[in-house]
């Protein structure tokens, strides 16, 4: 499989759980679909795993100064 973008493998991933959904394939077609789903499944988790270390947020110190910040998990809850 091709490197794809996170939207062109979501729209993918969707179509392909619509195919799944509707039953219309054989079992082999549908293994090859839900192989090719969990794949995407993964880039598309790869890519939202990279783009979350890259996302920078602006925090406000205590001297009331705006400060940039590498996003930590948990950084949107303060």
């Amino acid at each position: 499989m091709a490197e794809q973008n996170f939207e062109k493998a979501l729209e993918r991933l969707e179509k392909i759980v619509g195919e799944l959904e509707g039953g219309e394939m054989s079992l082999d077609e549908a293994l090859k679909r839900y192989e090719e789903g969990i794949k995407l499944v993964q880039l598309c988790s790869k890519k939202l795993e990279t783009a979350q270390k890259k996302v920078e947020i602006l925090t406000k110190t205590p001297g009331g100064k705006f400060q940039l910040k590498q996003f930590e998990p948990g950084d949107e809850d303060k």
